[in-house]
């Protein structure tokens, strides 16, 4: 668990299988607002299953993909779209968004 909360601390966090379609499309999501997000492949991490046990345990409905915003997590595939067509992602990304200079 403590690997997990190290990891996800970072600015915008997605955990993810590198098969994972919806992963990958909420990767572009972020791209698209100007968030570089770090993404976790954890089924190339050799802890793969004690991550998943973790993220299920901090309250991930799937093990993947499991974003995180600021350090806080924000859900899934589901949780970001909703935020994203309700307008709420927008401004908790904001300052995690790169400079576009």
């Amino acid at each position: 668990m403590d690997k997990v909360v190290r990891m996800s601390s970072e600015k915008v966090v997605i955990f993810s299988k590198s098969s994972c379609c919806l992963s990958y499309a909420v990767q572009v999501l972020f791209q698209d607002l100007g968030v570089h997000p770090t993404v976790h492949e954890i089924d190339k991490d050799p802890d793969c299953r004690e991550i998943e046990k973790a993220l299920m345990r901090l309250g991930c409905s799937t093990p993947v993909p499991a974003i995180f915003v600021g350090g806080k997590l924000v859900g899934s595939t589901n949780e970001v779209m909703s935020m994203h067509l309700s307008g709420s992602l927008v401004p908790l990304v904001k300052p995690f968004q790169a400079s576009l200079c």
